[in-house]
């Protein structure tokens, strides 16, 4: 205890010693004191009293360390080194007379952004790259320019003002230039891009600029696109949309254009009356011209789909059974009274066509053309009674017409009705008995 009062003692005597002695010359240290450092207090450099072997470097005070408690690096300031007086002044630390950008270790855009320093301007071509990328001093006016990040808007500088723009000869495009041409030279043209092209086709296939159309092209309007696309020349795709109907054998006439094969259904209709401008087939015939009856002037199995040989033998036109949309099922409708009602309920020809011709086979032809002379043997008496006192029962050939009435009578004079049938009381329609 006593030997630390004495300490603090000689260190009084030695501060009160400095005090009266004259000021004390700070140059002959090798540091002489200018500007802000003039007014700074000798502790918040030779902190705890020592003096000597005090390091020189800005940064070793203005360091945040706590050692030498003075003002230090802002958070925000620069990504720098810390030579601090490659930039600042002892004066102050806002006077900045000249920023040594070798000290600079961020990215150019760290600092010009615009906020802190100067920033590109609103017309800038649109780039990714550091300003050193092409500004190569402090003036930013010397350019040595990389286009390899340039991503787009090349016409913010190839305006013709600013640098080469679009010739006075150049075709009508928009002002996309990345879209057609590369940033290492204009020419020759690496990629063709026909969404920027702002004219007709023959505006550049004229056959001068670029390829034209052939000596033997077909004879054409000058809109290649109505048949052609920009991925290639072929294979084209014709519009016939504005071909005049019934025209087709202008150029469809073999030898222009695909025309009929050799096996070709005779005729002299013109193509668009069964083929469609998409595709030859499949071919859909209008029948709406042929008259009736006449199917089989085509439909003969050679020029086109005839009879089948299971077909139900007749000498009857196509159209009485078949509609001209398609073969099946066929329509023909029975129009003999010998054919009453509905009998198609399960009913195919040949049951009753059993020869598979147009002939009748009747399994009961006594009765022939009532319903008996086919359905005689599903006759059966016992409910078909006639009269009463005695019971009588009708015969088949009294109700051969299964579709009639069959009243039930007192007696065997038939004058006076017990029970009133008055039919039909069997009717194909219903399908059953």
């Amino acid at each position: 205890m006593v030997a630390r009062l004495l300490a603090l003692l000689g260190l009084y005597l030695v501060s009160s010693a400095l005090l009266a002695a004259e000021p004390f010359d700070h140059d002959r240290t090798g540091y002489p004191l200018e500007g802000a450092h003039l007014d700074a207090a000798c502790e918040a450099c030779h902190a705890r009293g020592v003096f000597k072997l005090t390091p020189k470097e800005c940064s070793t005070c203005h360091d945040r360390t706590g050692l030498y408690a003075d003002t230090a690096r802002s958070l925000d300031h620069p990504l720098t080194t810390n030579n601090c007086e490659a930039c600042h002044i002892t004066a102050n630390w806002i006077s900045i007379p000249y920023v040594e950008h070798g000290e600079v270790l961020g990215s150019c855009s760290s600092c010009h952004d615009g906020g802190t320093a100067t920033g590109k301007p609103v017309d800038h071509p649109q780039t990714t790259a550091e300003c050193d990328a092409c500004h190569i001093d402090a003036s930013w006016s010397v350019i040595s320019f990389d286009h390899d990040n340039i991503t787009n808007n090349c016409v913010s500088c190839h305006n013709g003002i600013e640098a080469t723009g679009k010739s006075s000869a150049h075709f009508p495009t928009t002002d996309v230039c990345e879209d057609c041409h590369a940033t290492s030279f204009w020419e020759p043209v690496l990629q063709m891009d026909h969404s920027a092209v702002l004219g007709a086709c023959i505006s550049c296939h004229d056959g001068i600029r670029t390829t034209g159309k052939h000596p033997a092209h077909i004879a054409s309007g000058d809109n290649c696109d109505d048949c052609h696309t920009t991925s290639a020349w072929r294979p084209a795709v014709f519009d016939h949309a504005a071909v005049a109907p019934g025209t087709c054998a202008s150029c469809h006439d073999g030898m222009t254009a695909t025309g009929k094969d050799p096996q070709h259904l005779q005729t002299s209709a013109s193509c668009d009356l069964c083929h469609s401008t998409l595709a030859w087939e499949p071919a859909i015939f209008d029948h709406s011209d042929v008259a009736p009856g006449s199917c089989s002037s085509c439909h003969d199995g050679v020029t086109a789909t005839g009879q089948n040989p299971g077909h139900f033998q007749t000498m009857r036109s196509c159209d009485e059974c078949h509609d001209t949309t398609f073969w099946q099922p066929d329509l023909f409708a029975h129009s003999s009274p010998s054919y009453p009602g509905d009998h198609s309920g399960g009913l195919i020809c040949t049951d009753c066509h059993q020869g598979n011709a147009e002939p009748v086979t009747w399994t009961s032809p006594a009765y022939q053309p009532d319903c008996a002379g086919c359905h005689a043997n599903d006759f059966r008496s016992g409910p078909h009674k006639k009269h009463e006192n005695p019971d009588v029962s009708y015969t088949v050939a009294e109700l051969a017409d299964c579709t009639g009435s069959c009243h039930i009578y007192t007696d065997s004079s038939l004058s006076s009705i017990s029970t009133l049938r008055p039919g039909p009381e069997h009717s194909p329609a219903r399908q059953e008995w």
